[in-house]
């Protein structure tokens, strides 16, 4: 059973990776060194959902998430819409980490083709998972520990080399350009649902879960400031906007040759490690959604001598690896952001029905109730209109597809 350091490791595990290593880049590009600001709002929006995933999870212990919250609280059709809508946006993500990965790759070797190396990274940590993966907490801590001493060094030698004319101008954009950036950064917080997935394998998940959530993200989101500081302060923002390795390249400017080859090996661990964990949990959750009956029992097929779910990992690993060869990182990225977003709608909407639909169940209380799933409905809603067109028409065209699906599926629990 995982305790409390042991969940708080996967929670800063699963959000400092691609995120703050790579999509910076692209919420730069509209936010300028304002990015800062924009880093500011998308955490305060997901601190509502935070503090909804805290309450849920403590209460709600399962696997699964935010599938079993929608399940349990809404209905078993709003749980099949979120649970496959999720599924897809974490696909989705996993191809937009393996782009990542391979930027700061390309970077060092650049004979090499991006596509192919984001396809191959996918195609090896899913054969990897096919087999058989046993992380353990210890060495799931190392490579955080690791993750995060990288990125405390970058900053540490940064900020006393930052030159305040970078800072200028400081929101190129507006502050439509902010909303924008904070549209996408929305996309490196997204890890710390990923506690709440594992609330049957965590010691105490009443009062584990909850302080776990809220600790990972709060430590995560003080990181996330520093480095956007550092980064626009180091380097021209129309450079990074442009950069597929925009930390590598503000490290650069430095002059420590040895500081970018470090940074960039942190952005190879913290993109695998979070893509081996999205792989991992999306396992998890089309092993909740089979034992629902909501996904055909083959997907969540059991391998007779790997013990792993190998058609599930084998579709979302392909479809990963298609996803990764047809669109780019910004896209992406987007279709991440706003298919979260959604099933954040909903979770927030499942914490404001919580206490009355199951008012004798203990659980963690979060403050301002129900101010602040209320504001997180809100807050989401207003990320999603700051995405781009693709993002909208992609992501809306599944959820249609899976409302059809749910018309005409009549046997749903």
């Amino acid at each position: 059973m995982l305790n409390l350091f042991d969940a708080i490791s996967i929670g800063i595990g699963a959000i400092v990776g691609a995120g703050i290593f790579v999509v910076v880049g692209i919420a730069i590009g509209y936010a300028g060194p304002a990015i800062v600001i924009s880093m500011i709002i998308a955490a305060i929006v997901a601190s509502f959902t935070a503090f909804s995933f805290a309450e849920l999870g403590s209460a709600i212990p399962r696997q699964g998430g935010v599938y079993a919250f929608a399940y349990e609280i809404a209905s078993p059709a709003a749980g099949f819409v979120v649970g496959y809508l999720w599924l897809f946006a974490q696909t989705v993500a996993g191809a937009a980490i393996s782009l990542g990965f391979a930027g700061y790759f390309v970077a060092v070797f650049p004979s090499l083709s991006l596509k192919m190396v984001a396809v191959s990274i996918v195609l090896a940590l899913t054969a990897l998972n096919l087999v058989g993966i046993k992380q353990s907490a210890m060495v799931n801590n190392a490579l955080v520990l690791t993750k995060i001493a990288i990125i405390c060094l970058f900053i540490a030698i940064g900020i006393p080399r930052i030159s305040l004319s970078n800072y200028s101008p400081f929101a190129p954009n507006g502050f439509v350009g902010i909303l924008q950036g904070a549209g996408f950064i929305f996309f490196a917080f997204l890890g710390f649902g990923r506690i709440a997935m594992l609330g049957e394998e965590v010691r105490n998940p009443n009062r584990t879960l909850p302080r776990s959530i809220l600790l990972s993200f709060a430590t995560s989101a003080i990181i996330y400031v520093l480095v956007g500081l550092t980064a626009t302060g180091l380097q021209d923002y129309r450079l990074l906007a442009q950069s597929s390795s925009p930390i590598a390249d503000a490290a650069e400017v430095v002059g420590v040759p040895a500081l970018v080859g470090v940074v960039s090996l942190g952005a190879l661990i913290a993109t695998v490690s979070v893509l081996l964990t999205t792989l991992l949990g999306l396992s998890r959750v089309s092993f909740a959604m089979a034992r629902n009956g909501q996904i055909p029992k083959v997907v969540a097929k059991i391998h007779p001598r790997f013990g792993t779910p190998y058609v599930s990992i084998l579709i979302m690993g392909m479809f990963m690896a298609i996803l990764a060869l047809v669109f780019d990182l910004r896209q992406t990225s987007a279709i991440t952001s706003f298919s979260i977003l959604s099933t954040h709608v909903v979770l927030n909407y499942c914490a404001m029905r919580f206490r009355k639909k199951m008012p004798g169940v203990k659980s963690f209380k979060a403050p301002l109730y129900p101010l602040i799933p209320l504001l997180g409905v809100v807050s989401c809603c207003v990320l999603l209109f700051s995405l781009p067109l693709e993002a909208w028409l992609v992501s809306s065209a599944v959820i249609v597809v899976l409302i059809f699906l749910l018309v005409i599926k009549r046997n749903i629990r």
